[in-house]
């Protein structure tokens, strides 16, 4: 669409995906070379970043994998486009409509077992329907299949590495220790896998990893409020600005508080953040900067040039 050509370095555990990635473009009709894919390590990024044919860098990825290519290409002078990690806020609101809301908000904390940086991962609940919420959430994450992710009935897989699953409950257990209470789940079971339960611990608070960090997994942190402001500054009280979503039966509030009031690239009244080819998509603060998609992500790398003719 922009005239550029590509090359891609994937996830070291998936060179299958990214070769498949590979095979589309060329399946679509693009030239051979127009989009490879490179089997190489992490070690070699730096010489690719390096390469005066390369003009420009994108990553998907952690915080950390993008202050170090941000470090690089800006070395370079090369434009950067960043989407990292995030910390999604879903505020409930008292007058939310709860059976669609809790149905909502399951679905977008377990979409990929949870490893999504735009699933829901923490949930700010007006304390007047809190217990409510909370018995109601607790119930849709129980009956949660989990599961061969082969399986199509599966609604939980694994996580992708068992280190992953081991960070993430060292997280909660901290939560835990901290004063937060576990409603479901909690606890690695036995089975082979890299599998972590749907979990819900409540009584999060600040200082906890549950509030501050990302949780990558099916865990889901909920955080109780007297009202709707106090209920924006929890929102916002992170280090991640990648999505959020607001649930209220009143719309013209709900897009105030979208539109005005949550600090997020992406935000969405009564539904779970998603990503649209229509729509552009990418966030704030240390979840990135740039866009993605439509227009805007196809114009993050166009050279815009002036031309003055007299």
């Amino acid at each position: 669409m922009a005239g550029n050509t590509g090359v891609l370095k994937h996830a070291s555990n998936v060179p299958g995906c990214a070769l498949a990635i590979e095979a589309v473009f060329r399946q679509a009709g693009f030239p051979e070379h127009a989009f490879r894919t490179l089997l190489i390590g992490s070690k070699h990024v730096e010489a690719v970043i390096e390469n005066p044919l390369v003009m420009a860098v994108t990553l998907t990825g952690s915080t950390p994998a993008g202050r170090s290519v941000a470090r690089k290409a800006g070395e370079m002078i090369k434009k950067t486009v960043l989407e990292l990690g995030g910390s999604d806020a879903y505020v409930v609101l008292e007058d939310a409509d709860l059976d669609a809301t809790v149905k909502t908000c399951v679905a977008s904390r377990l979409i990929n077992a949870g490893q999504s940086c735009i699933a829901a991962k923490r949930f700010i609940v007006a304390d007047s329907i809190r217990q409510r919420f909370e018995a109601a959430f607790v119930a849709q994450m129980r009956t949660a299949k989990v599961g061969d992710p082969m399986d199509e009935h599966t609604q939980v897989g694994p996580l992708a590495r068992h280190d992953l699953r081991d960070d993430l409950h060292q997280q909660v257990q901290a939560s835990l220790a901290q004063g937060a209470t576990c409603l479901l789940g909690g606890e690695i079971p036995a089975s082979k896998g890299a599998y972590y339960p749907p979990t819900v611990l409540t009584q999060v608070k600040k200082g906890m990893p549950a509030y501050d960090d990302e949780l990558f997994g099916p865990v889901a942190a909920i955080i109780a409020v007297p009202d709707e402001k106090a209920a924006i500054r929890v929102a916002n009280d992170s280090v991640f600005g990648l999505g959020a979503a607001v649930f209220t039966q009143d719309i013209a509030r709900g897009e105030r508080i979208a539109a005005h009031e949550l600090a997020a690239g992406c935000c969405f009244v009564n539904a779970f953040v998603k990503s649209d080819p229509r729509l552009p998509f990418g966030g704030i603060k240390e979840s990135g900067y740039g866009r993605e998609l439509s227009s805007y992500g196809i114009k993050e790398f166009v050279n815009i040039k002036t031309v003055f003719v007299q």
